[in-house]
């Protein structure tokens, strides 16, 4: 039996690996399978060998005051997927936990393959980390059709896949119980405690804000089966009744589509978000010293990926000072009274997925490349 060791870092990537490997059981229902995953691989019968919240970190100062922890995690990891022995090593996303493992697993197994999905953003930062890829990574799948240069520039196998968020959810939910005959509003915090930990004293002053002059909202919270528990601890307290917090992902795609404006963390979800046809503004609040030295890394001008590829902002950004509760409150209710703008920002969107969009389903083609290794 053929086995594959997938290796994620955070909720996102888990998400991601779990969308590929239903489409690859598909093709292949003789395989073996082990993970650094969370709820949604576990939930496809797939062991994880440690909770994917312990090696969950974001910012510079929080790696570097967990250095050794995470060190020893990636140690951990390499021994297991030794012990494993897989014919396939299917990282995801994270590249700064995920390649390193994969870097040392070649090294003491070459004969494992490496396919990593989701390249680092080199054309955001750290290009020259290319050239040390090519050692140990056998053929990257790229989400953005614009990344192939880069890899084919240092003759590294890729393929250009398309972004899974960008494909359709056909199925239907009721969720007349969680609307309750209301307007929505979809807020994600994002998917890390120390995302939501910062975010969601600042949304929740949002919230109240709105409810001071508007009765006809709710706001509904996205969460994953890993933080749903801490959003709702973080809520209990505040005696706001026009909230829900969902983490089903079905439920939580019909949400969405059923949602008149967003306000999202900066990251992935807004290609989602944007694929849903909904309005947004995007907000990110890091630690000084983070933000001073990413700053200074970084090759863009903006944080969100519509906003980058057009080179202008078309979802307002509010990052750092201006990520408090009374500017996303102002910039919330400025789109909602001007709907014509909402629109605006709507259709440039949709033209700019049109751009990133893969001619069928980026887990279907992740899936065949994947089978493809197995069975050559």
């Amino acid at each position: 039996m053929k086995k594959i060791f997938i290796l994620t870092g955070e909720a996102s990537g888990d998400k991601l690996a779990s969308t590929v490997i239903s489409k690859l059981k598909n093709y292949n229902s003789e395989i073996e399978y082990l993970s650094v995953g969370g709820s949604n691989l576990i939930n496809l019968g797939i062991k994880s060998i440690y909770d994917i919240k312990d090696i969950t970190y974001i910012g510079f100062t929080s790696v570097f005051f967990n250095i050794f922890k995470i060190k020893n995690k990636i140690n951990k990891t390499v021994e297991e997927i030794i012990k494993f022995s897989p014919d396939i090593l299917f990282s995801v996303d994270s590249p700064d936990f995920t390649l390193r493992v994969a870097e040392k697993v070649k090294k003491i197994k070459p004969n494992i393959k490496t396919i990593h999905y989701v390249a680092p953003q080199v054309w955001i930062w750290r290009e020259g980390r290319v050239k040390k890829f090519k050692k140990f990574v056998d053929h990257f799948l790229l989400l953005f059709n614009f990344e192939k240069k880069y890899f084919d520039k240092e003759n590294i196998t890729n393929t250009f896949v398309g972004h899974p968020l960008l494909e359709k959810n056909n199925s239907k939910v009721d969720i007349s119980n969680i609307s309750k005959g209301k307007k929505i509003i979809s807020i994600f915090a994002g998917s890390r405690s120390s995302e939501t930990d910062v975010l969601l004293p600042i949304l929740i002053d949002f919230i109240k804000l709105m409810n001071e002059k508007f009765k006809e909202y709710i706001f509904v919270f996205h969460a994953t089966d890993e933080n749903k528990n801490l959003i709702n601890e973080k809520l209990k307290n505040t005696n706001l009744n026009n909230i829900e917090i969902i983490s089903d992902k079905n439920i939580k795609s019909q949400v969405l589509l059923n949602s008149i404006f967003a306000v999202s963390k900066s990251g992935t979800v807004s290609l989602e978000i944007c694929n849903a046809k909904v309005p947004s503004i995007i907000i990110y609040k890091i630690n000084f010293i983070n933000y001073l030295i990413m700053k200074s890394l970084v090759k863009v001008n903006f944080v969100n990926i519509i906003n980058i590829i057009n080179n202008r902002e078309i979802i307002p950004e509010l990052l750092q000072n201006e990520c408090n509760a009374k500017e996303i409150y102002k910039s919330v209710v400025y789109f909602l009274k001007n709907p014509d703008f909402a629109k605006k920002q709507v259709d440039v969107c949709m033209k700019t997925l049109d751009q990133i969009r893969s001619k069928s389903s980026s887990s279907d083609e992740t899936a065949k490349i994947l089978n493809k290794y197995l069975v050559s």
